[in-house]
């Protein structure tokens, strides 16, 4: 693996301010009991009240919560069982750092974009730049001609494809179901933004990871050799960020929320993604 020394500082970098970032948000307590707070828009918003998400919604604190525990205990833990697989060579091992990273990097692009202002924002931007560069470079450590000759025969790269592209059609749907309704009744604004300053987590996913997914998707199903590199790492990444969806929805069935049928669904989809990208996985020629 080409720059080891620059990668795994960069990982361990990302291990470390993530176990800070997780904990303090985990244990923190500091602050008052949940209040109602009026939105610039009139809407009275359940405002979380205590510890590092005390300004933030209810709901939303609850959720980010829910996936700092699935940081701390999954993701923080596979990045460097990764991390030092892939230091001695093996293809395997760089998609799967590459599909953590990819996690760590769309969670704290998330949190510096949604979470309200915090003691942590310097973290949060490291976190992010790590994330990036880190990726970056584990993804041109391949050779993007040599890549389709990694994968056996046997690799299920159709069925990957098209879950992607299912998938990832699926979830567009879901927050395009909470955009458009409010344009065509006129009230603009969905529920969903409550006192925050837009949709960021559906901005985001429209404009720039479902598109991604959707096309690694289809490359990968067309055999392309950067479907290999896309497709693989987003079929890694999937499981990770659909447990930590799991351990949101736990979270607010646990307040009293209607969580049905996505306590059903995104589970169904979390356990499509693990075997989905186990089996692809398994046929990567595992040499340096």
């Amino acid at each position: 693996m080409k720059n080891k020394k620059i990668i795994t500082f960069l990982v361990l970098g990302i291990a470390v301010f993530s176990v800070i970032a997780t904990s303090i948000a985990i244990f923190s307590s500091n602050g008052t009991d949940q209040y109602e707070y009026e939105s610039i828009r009139g809407k009275s918003i359940p405002i979380y009240g205590a510890g590092l998400y005390k300004h933030m919604s209810a709901d939303v604190a609850i959720q980010g919560i829910a996936q700092d525990y699935v940081t701390l205990f999954i993701g923080v833990p596979l990045l460097l069982v990764f991390l030092f697989w892939a230091r001695t060579g093996s293809h395997k091992a760089r998609f799967l750092l590459a599909g953590v990273l990819n996690y760590f990097l769309i969670t704290y692009m998330f949190y510096l974009g949604m979470a309200m202002y915090n003691a942590l924002f310097i973290v949060y931007v490291l976190l992010l730049a790590f994330s990036i560069f880190s990726l970056a470079i584990t993804l041109f450590s391949f050779d993007f001609q040599k890549l389709q000759f990694l994968f056996s025969e046997k690799a299920p790269v159709k069925f990957v494809g098209v879950f992607l592209m299912i998938t990832s059609s699926m979830i567009a749907l879901l927050w395009l179901k909470v955009v458009i309704p409010p344009l065509l009744d006129g009230s603009i604004i969905p529920d969903q933004v409550q006192h925050y300053t837009t949709l960021i987590v559906q901005g985001f996913d429209l404009g720039i990871f479902l598109p991604i997914a959707f096309v690694s998707g289809y490359l990968l199903y067309k055999k392309s050799p950067y479907g290999y590199l896309f497709g693989t790492v987003t079929i890694i990444f999937l499981p990770l960020l659909m447990t930590a969806l799991v351990a949101k929805i736990i979270y607010m069935g646990a307040i009293g929320a209607n969580i049905f049928p996505v306590i059903v669904i995104i589970p169904v989809i979390d356990l499509i993604a693990i075997i989905a990208a186990s089996l692809l996985i398994k046929n990567i020629n595992n040499v340096s």
